[in-house]
């Protein structure tokens, strides 16, 4: 396993709603819930959640996310930066804006992402794990 990961919106969403995830996504995810490794939310999953939430598409608020980033000191927001930004850029088979975002953050960080996103699975730019 490695030392870090990236995770996206749905990713996030079905940890803290206690869906089912893939054995591997869930491993990573009480990795880091037990301090082993890190797991950075880009910035934009934040504002998708705070959407999807507003509009009663997930059960998940802004509030849990902060609640569960600050009991476990390893998964924490990471935000949008100009580097991040120049490098979503660079991916040119994510058409999709805030996928782009997400992405551009693993791309960034040289990070897999956890994503069942079909798209972003696809990406010659992202490695993922789903």
């Amino acid at each position: 396993m490695n030392n870090s990961y990236v995770a996206d919106t749905m990713a996030l969403v079905l940890r803290l709603e206690q869906r089912k995830l893939p054995r591997e996504v869930k491993a990573v995810f009480e990795e880091a819930e037990n301090d082993n490794v890190d797991i950075f939310i880009p910035a934009m999953v934040l504002a998708e959640i705070g959407y999807l939430s507003e509009r009663s598409r997930i059960e998940t608020s802004l509030t849990e996310v902060k609640s569960y980033c600050s009991v476990h000191k390893l998964i924490k927001v990471e935000p949008i930066t100009d580097l991040i930004i120049e490098k979503s850029f660079q991916i040119d088979d994510i058409p999709e804006l805030h996928d782009r975002i997400i992405a551009g953050t693993a791309y960034s960080m040289e990070l897999q992402l956890l994503t069942n996103d079909p798209i972003i699975s696809k990406s010659k730019y992202i490695s993922v794990i789903w």
